[in-house]
């Protein structure tokens, strides 16, 4: 895994899924005629909700949602985890917290999971159950708040990483 984590961190490739990342999330998912907010969107959700969001899609929301979801955001995480191990590995602080690159390929995975969840639920629908939604939405709150701790960690990262860069140049400019 180091050696995707060297990878990730290449400026060329934090570049690409950077640009990627942000065009699933603000072209791609936005535009899909689901007819409604997605699961996968919500930090949570009960069966009352996750049924009532069925409905709202109807079934040709249903089917986008489905072939969205084992295509669109099958690649997606693998975007945004190479975006965050990427950066969480190339600015770490230490040479020991480059195993902190492993919570967004964690979070990927309980993403894939969810996916799974949510498709098999579409094509449910409307015979799901309870124990279904309770896990769909359990790996939704998963994948949410390791999502705010591997940002907020890669923008600190990098945050610390500009203000390092920034110092260094002053003090450079200084002595010359």
């Amino acid at each position: 895994m180091r050696r995707y984590f060297e990878f990730a961190g290449r400026t060329y490739v934090l570049a690409v899924t950077f640009v990627a990342t942000c065009a699933f999330l603000f072209l791609v998912f936005p535009s899909l005629p689901i007819n409604g907010e997605i699961l996968d969107l919500k930090p949570s959700y009960s069966f009352e909700e996750a049924m009532a969001a069925m409905e709202e899609y109807g079934e040709d929301g249903r089917t986008v949602y489905a072939w969205a979801s084992m295509t669109l955001d099958t690649l997606f995480p693998l975007c945004y985890v190479t975006l965050f191990a990427g950066l969480i590995y190339r600015f770490r602080l230490t040479e020991r917290t480059w195993l902190l690159a492993y919570l967004p390929v964690i979070s990927g995975i309980v993403d894939l999971l969810e996916n799974a969840q949510i498709t098999a639920m579409l094509f449910s629908y409307p015979h799901i159950g309870g124990t279904q939604v309770a896990l769909a939405s359990a790996a939704t709150s998963t994948k949410t708040f390791l999502g705010h701790v591997y940002q907020v960690l890669g923008a600190g990262l990098l945050l610390i990483a500009g203000i390092r860069a920034a110092y260094s140049k002053i003090r450079s400019d200084e002595s010359a």
